[in-house]
């Protein structure tokens, strides 16, 4: 089974709200909601990548900070290793150029949205954090 290492950011405005991202019709999974980013290319740092792909999704740059999860999923058609970084936007507003909406939400709501799977690791990461 193909097998695709993929990294995530963990963002909060100035509310402590987190960044959440709906998947399009277009994407695989459309309709679940995850934190942005993608795919780790060759040659790239997961960090180098985080960055990369939300400049690239959103159109923002941000720094990526501490590690949140390191976490796989077994879809049945791809095994997703999904890791997940604190980041902060340092220049720009994010804008949606592959998700169809952005939202922030604090965390105590995200569990009203319907989560890509390989995503849930980090909730209850963040949740443990912030809420317990």
């Amino acid at each position: 089974m193909k097998k695709v290492d993929v990294v995530g950011a963990v963002m909060f405005n100035e509310k402590n709200e987190v960044l959440c991202a709906l998947r399009s019709q277009t994407m695989s999974l459309p309709g679940l909601w995850e934190f942005p980013g993608g795919k780790i290319e060759a040659g790239e740092t997961p960090q180098m990548s985080l960055a990369r792909e939300i400049q690239e999704e959103l159109d923002c740059t941000i720094q990526v900070g501490d590690l949140v999860a390191d976490a796989t999923h077994e879809y049945p058609n791809v095994i997703v290793r999904l890791i997940t970084y604190k980041a902060t936007i340092t220049e720009g507003i994010p804008t949606p150029k592959e998700h169809e909406k952005l939202i922030w939400l604090p965390l105590t709501e995200v569990d009203t949205l319907e989560w890509a799977p390989a995503d849930l690791p980090t909730l209850q990461e963040l949740k443990r954090e912030f809420i317990e």
